[in-house]
């Protein structure tokens, strides 16, 4: 007994390790036109934070960008979002960059499709004019669909992760695959798995949830599209106690951070946290793990914070 107690304290710390090396640097998200709703953002993130910008269905540009210049001015990395589906013209997608170079100063961007039908019907459409490059972006993120596309066939979304690898080869700008919000490690492991075998090369930035109820979560798995890990949510719905219960994402992120710790082909590198249920909550949970105060659970597939949060 005593000659196993050092080696299981030694596993415990070094566990821990893995969770707190997985979180730091997280990344998160806020919404076209929060730069009128929060008073500001420094009260919940530390300086230097990326923060991406989304890009809402019907949204007025002119919101990301006094979203963007926000952040920047409070000390923030803004990564704003650019939909495909929601740009009129290439034109338009040169004035969004050239308005954003001139009254911000960015250097990150994330290109996703969208879901409403315009000219510029993919990411692939804005990517290939070349036009994040010739405007000063350094760094873009592309969709990855862990759990396929509602929108997409999965031979197309193969093909497309492949073009966008190829173009990472020949641009100046540093590439990574962005996620949607996932809740089962398992899938996401096999996909990330598949996906290096398939030849991916882009580290890969995972969505995870922030803290928020199963009912918040569902309602917006069901928005978004989410897909066979819905029924992890739904199961656990069965018990309509749980439902108002805010759920932490401490399972999923213990997973991953060992699943990167232990695997050397692990395509994931980074937590990107999705507010679900409010940024100061989700992102005081985040630095609070970063920071490691946490306690490992009994069971061993979690961990609780050893620190209150608001």
């Amino acid at each position: 007994m005593n000659a196993s107690a050092p080696s299981s304290a030694a596993d415990s710390r070094s566990t821990e390790q893995r969770v707190i090396d997985f979180v730091t640097g997280f990344t998160i998200e806020t919404t076209p036109g929060a730069w009128e709703e929060l008073a500001d953002y420094r009260e919940m993130l530390r300086p230097g934070t990326t923060v991406a910008v989304t890009f809402l269905p019907g949204s007025d540009f002119a919101d990301t960008v006094k979203t963007a210049k926000r952040l920047k001015d409070e000390g923030f990395n803004p990564a704003p979002h650019f939909a495909a589906r929601s740009i009129p013209s290439e034109q338009a997608f040169a004035d969004y960059l050239t308005r954003l170079q001139g009254e911000v100063g960015i250097h990150e961007v994330v290109c996703l499709a969208g879901a409403v039908d315009t000219p510029l019907d993919s990411s692939m459409a804005l990517l290939e004019t070349g036009l994040f490059e010739k405007h000063g972006i350094e760094k873009i993120g592309v969709a990855g669909h862990p759990e396929g596309s509602p929108d997409i066939p999965d031979e197309a979304v193969k093909q497309a992760l492949k073009w966008k690898n190829d173009l990472a080869e020949r641009s100046d700008a540093e590439f990574y695959v962005a996620t949607q919000f996932v809740f089962e490690s398992k899938p996401i492991i096999a996909w990330d798995k598949a996906i290096q075998a398939e030849g991916n090369r882009l580290p890969v930035h995972i969505g995870v949830p922030g803290l928020a109820t199963l009912k918040t979560l569902i309602t917006h798995a069901k928005h978004c599209g989410i897909g066979p890990s819905m029924n992890f949510l739904l199961k656990q719905a069965r018990n309509v106690t749980k439902l108002m219960v805010v759920n932490a994402p401490d399972r999923l992120v213990l997973a991953l951070a060992n699943y990167k710790a232990e695997d050397p082909d692990c395509g994931i590198v980074k937590m990107h946290l999705y507010p679900l249920g409010g940024m100061r909550r989700s992102a005081a949970w985040a630095y609070a793990v970063q920071d490691g105060e946490f306690a490992l659970k009994k069971d061993g597939k979690g961990f609780e914070l050893t620190r209150e949060i608001d």
